[in-house]
């Protein structure tokens, strides 16, 4: 661990989770998927409000136990992640870059459709515009 003569600020933290990536969607962060909601930090504590992306993710304990080692890591000692479920996370949480890099991935990324179908706009791997939705 990194010892720490500076002050905190929240700016920093956020660039230090942008290093912390989804176990589950490798090319997506933390940030991209957007599931970190607050930081918080008081005098020198830190402290890291993460939401699920589902009731129940099986992820979550690997995101927050990679989200406590980057904090470590960073020299960070004085923190805690605390998870909350209300509100529910929703893919508008999720960062245009996230979601771009989802496309790359050949995963078709949520959007807001004009008609509300929910829909993808369009075949990540082919450009087809003929979609349907197989999963929520």
């Amino acid at each position: 661990m990194v010892e720490r003569s500076s002050k905190l600020s929240e700016s920093e933290i956020w660039n230090h989770l942008s290093e912390v990536y989804d176990p589950e969607v490798p090319v997506l962060t933390v940030i991209d998927l957007g599931i970190v909601r607050k930081i918080q930090i008081v005098d020198d504590a830190v402290k890291v409000l993460i939401t699920p992306t589902y009731s129940g993710c099986p992820a979550m304990n690997i995101i927050e136990q990679d989200i406590n080692a980057k904090l470590m890591e960073k020299g960070i000692g004085n923190f805690t992640v605390e998870t909350v479920l209300s509100p529910a996370w929703t893919t508008e949480w999720m960062s245009k870059e996230g979601k771009a890099k989802l496309k790359v991935y050949g995963i078709a990324p949520p959007n807001s459709r004009a008609d509300g179908s929910g829909r993808p706009e369009e075949c990540p791997n082919c450009g087809s515009k003929d979609t349907k939705l197989k999963s929520e």
